[in-house]
C-alpha cells in the first residue's frame, strides 16, 4: 500500500513511518505548556524534523483525560484560540520545511484553516464523530486522514471505560469511520485504535496484542503510546522517565502491524523503527 503526502510517496510496505508530535497547549499530560510561545514550537519542529520526523503532528488542543493519572481533564478551548495556536506555526514550518504537517483536531474549521496554510493530513481523535463536517473539508482539500476511536470524550472517556469485547467493538467503530470517509470521497485514510482514549491497562494491552486483527480494513495502522499513562502503570514510572517502555511498546506495535509511529521522542524511536525493521525484513531461511 502507497500513499502520497504534500508529494512524499509513503509505501507502508517497505518502512515504518515517524510521526512526531508537537502539541502547542498549556495542558497536555506530556509536554503541556512547553510550546505556547511561537519561538518555542518553532525551535521543537525543527528539533523533530533534524531527527528524521516523517510527519509532525501538530495539535492545539489537549486532550488529556479526567483521571486518577492526570487528575481534572483538559479544558475545551474556543476555534480561535485553537487557530492562534496552531496556523502560526503551520506557516513557519511550511516556509522552512516540505514535511507533511497533520493537523490534530476534531474541529472541521480548524482544519479548513489548517489545510488552507499547508497541511496536507488530519488527525481526527473522535474518527469523524465530533464534528461531522470534518472528513467533507478533508475532501475538499485532498487530504489524508487519521480515523481514531475513543470511546466518550476527553474528559469523560477514562471514566471507567467499559467494553463486552473491545477487539469487535473498535474494530466496528473504525469500519463506520472509514465508510464515512470514503463517502465523502475520501481515499488515503489511516486508522488507529486510540491507545488511552476510553480504555483501561487491560484493554490498551489486548489492542496492541491484537493490532494485526485490524489489518482487515485495508488501511494503514497509526499507533500512539508515547509516554501514556498504560507504561507508568507498568513500570511505576512518572512520564519523563518512559523512554524505555516508550521502545518496546513501539517495537512491539510494529511486529504486530503498526504503519506509523506517534511519538515524542522522534530520534531515539526512529533507532528503534529501524532495528525493528530490520528484523522483520530479513530474509526467512527455515
Amino acid at each position: 500500500m502507497e500513499f502520497l503526502i504534500n508529494g512524499k510517496k509513503f509505501n507502508f510496505a517497505e518502512k515504518t513511518f515517524v510521526m512526531g508530535v508537537l502539541n502547542i497547549t498549556p495542558d497536555s499530560f506530556s509536554d503541556g505548556g512547553k510550546y505556547l510561545k511561537k519561538d518555542d514550537a518553532i525551535n521543537c519542529a525543527l528539533q523533530i524534523i533534524n531527527d528524521g520526523a516523517d510527519i509532525i503532528d501538530i495539535g492545539g488542543e489537549s486532550t488529556r483525560p479526567k483521571s486518577n493519572d492526570y487528575g481534572e481533564g483538559a479544558e475545551v478551548i474556543s476555534i480561535d484560540e485553537e487557530l492562534e495556536r496552531v496556523i502560526p506555526v503551520i506557516k513557519e514550518i511550511k516556509n522552512i520545511s516540505d514535511i507533511p504537517i497533520s493537523i490534530d483536531t476534531y474541529k472541521s474549521q480548524v482544519a479548513e484553516e489548517a489545510l488552507k496554510c499547508g497541511a496536507t493530513i488530519v488527525n481526527d481523535i473522535s474518527g469523524f464523530t465530533f464534528d461531522n463536517e470534518l472528513p467533507k473539508i478533508a475532501a475538499k482539500y485532498n487530504a489524508t486522514v487519521v480515523a481514531m476511536h475513543i470511546k466518550g470524550t476527553p474528559k469523560t472517556m477514562q471514566l471507567d471505560p467499559t467494553y463486552q469485547n473491545v477487539i469487535t467493538e473498535v474494530f466496528e467503530y473504525l469500519s463506520n469511520s472509514i465508510k464515512k470517509a470514503k463517502s465523502f470521497g475520501l481515499t488515503q485514510i489511516i486508522i488507529d485504535v486510540g491507545i488511552g482514549f476510553g480504555k483501561n491497562l487491560e484493554h490498551n494491552l489486548t489492542l496492541l496484542n491484537n493490532l494485526s486483527f485490524f489489518k482487515k480494513l485495508n488501511c494503514p495502522i497509526l499507533i500512539g503510546t508515547s509516554n501514556k499513562s498504560f507504561i507508568g502503570k507498568i513500570l511505576d514510572l512518572d512520564v519523563d522517565k518512559r523512554i524505555f517502555g516508550n521502545a518496546a511498546s513501539v517495537a512491539s506495535s510494529i511486529l504486530n502491524g503498526a504503519n506509523i509511529v506517534r511519538v515524542h521522542n522522534v530520534k531515539e524511536m526512529l533507532q528503534v523503527t529501524k532495528i525493528v525493521d530490520a528484523i522483520r525484513f530479513a530474509k526467512k531461511v527455515v
